[in-house]
Formats: C-alpha cells, sequence, structure tokens
C-alpha cells in the first residue's frame, strides 16, 4: 500500500488519514456497512461513541477474517447520523484507536438516517486482500 499526501493539498495525516491511497496489482475486498449489531443479541449502544466500538470490533474481524491488517485498508467511509462535528469526532476515536496509526483514506458524511432509528453510525470499508489462495 502506497500512502499519499502531497503538498498541494491539505495535510489530512494530521487527522489521521491520507488523502490518497493506491492498492499495487491485488484484490480487493469491499465490506458492507457495517452496524453496532451486538453479536449476542443485546440492545445497540444509544451512543455513537458505543456504536463506534462494536463498529471497529467488527472491521477487526474482516481484516481477521481476510488475512489483512490496518495497514491493509484502502478507504473508510462514515456516515454518521445528524452529523456535527461532535457527532463526528466521537464516532471517529474508537475507529481511529482501531487503526493503530494507518492512514487510510477516509470519508466521513452526515446522514438523515440510517436501515432503523436506533442506527446512528455505519461504516464501510475497502480492504487490500494479502495474496493467498483463501480468496
Amino acid at each position: 500500500m502506497v500512502r499519499h499526501n502531497p503538498s498541494t493539498m491539505w495535510d489530512s495525516t494530521t487527522n489521521g488519514h491520507s488523502q490518497i491511497s493506491v492498492a499495487r496489482a491485488t484484490q480487493l475486498a469491499y465490506l458492507c456497512g457495517q452496524i453496532a449489531s451486538p453479536l449476542d443479541g443485546s440492545a445497540v449502544p444509544e451512543t455513537v461513541g458505543g456504536q463506534a466500538e462494536l463498529i471497529a470490533n467488527s472491521l477487526k474481524a474482516a481484516l481477521q477474517e481476510l488475512g489483512a491488517s490496518t495497514a491493509d485498508i484502502v478507504m473508510l467511509r462514515i456516515y454518521v447520523v445528524d452529523g456535527t462535528t461532535e457527532r463526528f469526532l466521537e464516532a471517529y476515536a474508537p475507529i481511529q484507536a482501531m487503526l493503530a496509526g494507518a492512514l487510510p483514506s477516509l470519508t466521513v458524511l452526515g446522514v438523515q438516517s440510517l436501515f432503523t432509528p436506533m442506527l446512528q453510525l455505519e461504516v464501510e470499508m475497502v480492504v487490500r486482500v494479502p495474496c493467498d489462495d483463501r480468496y
């Protein structure tokens, strides 16, 4: 993975992401939007931060399934209901912690609603899949 942050563009590395991510000839995995869906059937957390923690765990599980690491994430798209700067920051904090210094390209969007009213956050991910025989 090659990251580019040209001097002619805003330095997004200060916010934990890159302007451009280039995945060299390889396979890419496109994950559907991950939501806060507890595996044990418990209630969805009411806060954006609580939902982001569950989603970060789902993203980690997907990376493990793919044999990938956070360095293999090409792009994240984060959708936040009723987006404000405060809600964006609350949503991004657990995701940024999960990234552990990786700097994928990132888009954060405010949306009116998601599939159900209880969902406050959804995250899509594109991942470079390391070459192996599984995929």
